[in-house]
Formats: structure tokens, C-alpha cells, sequence
């Protein structure tokens, strides 16, 4: 057999050049760096421009700074360090940043202090260009949250309920040193006023032990209670000092971490034991929206940050925020069952906002099966709304005893209504339908109970189902290209004011290439 000659390709190292090629021809037409220098160039960043004070050397301008760092989270590279290398190696960085090299601590400054307080302008400024062109609307969005780890050691929290019980620890002691240096000091101590140890402070525990040490330095005591008193003027007020910075720093919360004060323990999903660790993190929540054209695609129009892991107190600050950036809340929105409460539903019909949003017996309800218990629940009780009772299964009247406000984490007030039945004594169903002493009680929020109803009635109509199908298929894919494609599982900075820059550049990227994807589509179908 003839073997045939093996040709290769021309190849010479170092080529040289009579007329060295330009950037611009080298770099593809329809490359997202084309989209991000086009989008970033047509932006007002006057905003910007004034955190400059002037003086000094020159320095680098903000747009070509702003230019590579969306860039750079449009390529998955969120380290400063690596977007310091990428400006000299890449040719896309070069070609978009004119060949500008600024360190990685002039990228980190800028991320970081720059775009603090200019960030959502930015990013509200890109969503408008994209409304301008038809490719989104702000009207019409659905709504989600998503849990994203803090740059936090994880070994390193701070519970509410430990300080609690350390402070309970200490009150306690230092109760039973007082009660002991009455008993043995009754004279000296027989005018002094009751002290409340259930409301304990530093100032307080410093007083006391420091009053107990002046009583029982001159008594004939034993040498442990001496220890006590020693260690009630030195451990128990530093302990206390320390726990009431933490309580200044935790405020509402229930946990945070040393390392990122701004950051709460949640339970995460994404875990590698699939265990739901908890772990310090920031919930995100976003509203995304898309145009209803073929081939239309999904842009993300608003997002907050928050350091509590339920959803449902973010919905109203969230909705706030959109109006904040846009002028205006949307017209309509849609949402899971984790924002259907009393407080979110009366916000949004207050608002004249369309709400397609679950709550929290919706699925149940749907997918309800027969049972013996069937018809014993409180919200399958008949309500006679004249005569303002409920009746129980076998017919019984319970009548309304008590009316009482309850106040909601937010400081939202509910009205809450407990009907009682009048005799359940010697009822066939009694070990069915109630198995606490005394006859059965219930408590109702009636406004929840007809926002509920409103709820179901329109998710269950043609268009409610529709939009439950939109909602997966909206705002989902935000995070799952944010997390899986884009790798974006956890946040190089710290603080909340940083992390919610980070959040912004990685949303701005995502719409970014959203409409760099529209274009190529848009492109092959032309041609």
C-alpha cells in the first residue's frame, strides 16, 4: 500500500506583519464583548463620574472599568486577579478595554467602592434600553428567591437562641449571689430596691455584682462564694458586653458569621452531602419577564438582596425596590406559594397589582384525596358569615368568644377571631374532629381566609394556569444559568452592600448575553 504525502499548514513563530491586523477584525461579529461594548458605551454614567473627587495622577475611566467587569461575569471570571490577567492576555479584553491594564486592586476598588450606590442605575438603565426595543416589558414579571452562599466560614456563627440561654445562665447566678448576700447581710442591704433579673444588661450585672462585692468583702465568707463574686465583676460583665454587640449586630435576625456579620445561616439545597446544611448565605430574589414573540428570551428586571431566609417578608421590599427603579410597581405578578400571606396579599390588592400567587394550602387542596378526616379541618368548616360562626361537623354552632390583634414579623396587623363550640362532651366524632381537654376551639384570620379563596379561584381559570406554566419556565432559568452555567454558587465579597454588587454585575451579565443570544438568532435568520 502507497502511503500519500502528509501536507501541513503553513506555521511560522512570530510571525511578522507589513500591516499588522486590527482587534476588530480578529473578533467574531456577533461575540457578546461586541454586545457589552455597544450597551455599556450608550449608558449615562454621570453618577459615576462624580464619586471622583479629581487631583492627583489620572486615573483609569470608569466606563472602560464598568466595560470589563460585566464582561468579565458575562465570561464566568469573577476574581480580580483573573481579570487582571485576562487584560493582558485575552484579545477581547484588549480590543474592549483599548488595551488598558489596570491591577487587580483597581478592579477590586472599583467593584467594590465605585459602584456601591450606582450599580441598580446601571443595571435599570440596560433593562430600559432592552424595553425600548421591544425585547422585555416591566409590567408583567414573575417573581422567585434563591439562597447564594456568603464568602463565610461556616464553623464560624452566632445564634440568637445561644446568646439567650447564656444571658438566662448569668441572670441566674447572679440572682442566686444576690439572695445569698441578703441572707447574710440583711442590714445592709434592707433598703435597697427590688432588682428584675429577668431583664438583665451589662450595666445592670455591673451594678449588682459590684454591690455584692462592696457587702461581702468585709463578711467572714466562704472562699467559693469569694470565687463568684470575683468572677460575677469580671466574666459576667464582659460575657454580657460581648453578647449585647452581638444582639446590636444580629438585630432581627436569629444567627449570623463572624466573618460576614451581614450573613445569616440558611439551609441550603445545593449541598454536596444533600443534606440541607446550614450554611451563611444571602437570599436573592429576582423578577424576570420576556416578550411573548417566538423565540423570545428571559431578561431579569429586578432583584434585592435580603438576609432573612424566608420569602415571604421580601415580597413587598422587592415590589418597593421595582418601583424605586422604574418609576412605577408592575401591573401584574406571579409567584410560588412561599409569598402567599396575609400581609403580600393585601399589599398587592391594595396596589392594584394582578397577583397570580400561591399559598400555602394550594397544592394540598389540589391534590387532596378522600379520607375519614375529610371535613374536620378548620378551613372546611361552613362559616355563616350573617350570623359570623362556624359549624362543626355534626352541625353544632361555634360561636365567636374572642377577638385579638396579632402583629406579623414586619409589624403587619392581623385580626385574629376564636370561635368555640358549646358542648362537645359525649360526641361520636369527638376523637375525629378534636382530641384537646375542653370543647373544640378555632382560630381564624377571616382576611386571609377570603384572600385564600380569591387566590385558588384564579389560579385554577384558564389564565391562572398559564401563568403557573410562565412562572417555571421565567424566572427559574435566571438561577439555574446564574448557578449552574455561570458557576455563580457563592460570593467573592463581603458585606451586604458588596454582595449586592456582585449580584448586580452577575444579573447585568446574564441580560447581557440574553440579548447577545437574541442578536446571533435574529442574525442567522436574516441571513
Amino acid at each position: 500500500m502507497i502511503k500519500g504525502k502528509v501536507v501541513f499548514k503553513p506555521y511560522q513563530f512570530n510571525p511578522q506583519f507589513l500591516l499588522p491586523p486590527s482587534f476588530d477584525e480578529l473578533i467574531d461579529k456577533s461575540h457578546p464583548v461586541r454586545v457589552v461594548q455597544k450597551i455599556i458605551e450608550s449608558l449615562n454614567i454621570d453618577n459615576l463620574l462624580i464619586k471622583y473627587e479629581g487631583g492627583g495622577t489620572s486615573s483609569y475611566h470608569p466606563r472602560m472599568l464598568l466595560s470589563a467587569i460585566v464582561y468579565a461575569y458575562l465570561s464566568n471570571n469573577y476574581s480580580s486577579r483573573r481579570i487582571e490577567a485576562a487584560l493582558r492576555e485575552n484579545i477581547h479584553y484588549m480590543w474592549l478595554t483599548g488595551m488598558s491594564t489596570p491591577d487587580h486592586n483597581t478592579i477590586n476598588r472599583f467593584r467594590s467602592e465605585r459602584l456601591k450606590t450606582v450599580i441598580k442605575e446601571v443595571f435599570a438603565q440596560v433593562v430600559l434600553l432592552l424595553v425600548e426595543e421591544g425585547l422585555v416589558g416591566i409590567e408583567d414579571i414573575y417573581t422567585d428567591g434563591t439562597k447564594i452562599e456568603a464568602n463565610a466560614n461556616k464553623y464560624t456563627f452566632v445564634w440568637g437562641k445561644a446568646i439567650k440561654t447564656q444571658k438566662e445562665k448569668i441572670s441566674k447566678q447572679l440572682e442566686e449571689l444576690w439572695n445569698y448576700t441578703q441572707s447574710v447581710a440583711q442590714e445592709e442591704l434592707k433598703d435597697t430596691s427590688p432588682i428584675d433579673f429577668k431583664d438583665i444588661s451589662s450595666e445592670k450585672v455591673k451594678a449588682v455584682a459590684k454591690q455584692i462585692d462592696e457587702v461581702l468583702r468585709e463578711k467572714n465568707v466562704d472562699k467559693t462564694i469569694k470565687k463568684k463574686v470575683e468572677k460575677a465583676n469580671t466574666d459576667f460583665v464582659e460575657r454580657m458586653q460581648k453578647y449585647e454587640e452581638q444582639e446590636d449586630i444580629m438585630g432581627t435576625r436569629n444567627s449570623y458569621s463572624k466573618t460576614d456579620t451581614d450573613a445569616t445561616f440558611m439551609r441550603m439545597k445545593e449541598d454536596a452531602m444533600n443534606n440541607g446544611q446550614l450554611k451563611a448565605a444571602y437570599n436573592l430574589q429576582a423578577s424576570a419577564a420576556k416578550n411573548e414573540e417566538e423565540g423570545s428570551k428571559t431578561f431579569c428586571v429586578n432583584y434585592t438582596l435580603h438576609q432573612k431566609p424566608n420569602d415571604t417578608t421580601t415580597l413587598i421590599p422587592h415590589l418597593e425596590e421595582h418601583k424605586k427603579m422604574y418609576g412605577k410597581l408592575p401591573s401584574q405578578d406571579t409567584a410560588d406559594a412561599g409569598y402567599g400571606s396575609d400581609e403580600n396579599y393585601e399589599y398587592l390588592s391594595n396596589n392594584n397589582i394582578e397577583a397570580y400567587v400561591k399559598h400555602n394550602q394550594f397544592y394540598v387542596e389540589q391534590k387532596r384525596k378522600p379520607s375519614y378526616k375529610q371535613g374536620f379541618k378548620t378551613e372546611e368548616l361552613y362559616y355563616n358569615e350573617t350570623q359570623d360562626c362556624f359549624y362543626c361537623p355534626m352541625g353544632q354552632a361555634m360561636k365567636l368568644k374572642a377577638i385579638y390583634n396579632r402583629k406579623t414579623e414586619n409589624g403587619f396587623t392581623q385580626e385574629i377571631k376564636r370561635y368555640t363550640a358549646s358542648n362537645c362532651n359525649g360526641c361520636p366524632l369527638r376523637g375525629v374532629c378534636y382530641k384537646a381537654q375542653g370543647n373544640r376551639s378555632i382560630e381564624v384570620n377571616h382576611r386571609l381566609r377570603k384572600h385564600k379563596q380569591i387566590a385558588t379561584q384564579k389560579l385554577q381559570t384558564e389564565k391562572g394556569i398559564e401563568q403557573r406554566k410562565k412562572r417555571s419556565t421565567t424566572i427559574e432559568p435566571v438561577f439555574a444559568v446564574m448557578k449552574q452555567n455561570k458557576h455563580f454558587k457563592r460570593f467573592m465579597l463581603r458585606g451586604l452592600d458588596k454582595v449586592n454588587i456582585e449580584a448586580g454585575l452577575c444579573l447585568l451579565a446574564f441580560n447581557i448575553k440574553q440579548k447577545s443570544i437574541y442578536n446571533n438568532q435574529k442574525m442567522k435568520k436574516a441571513a
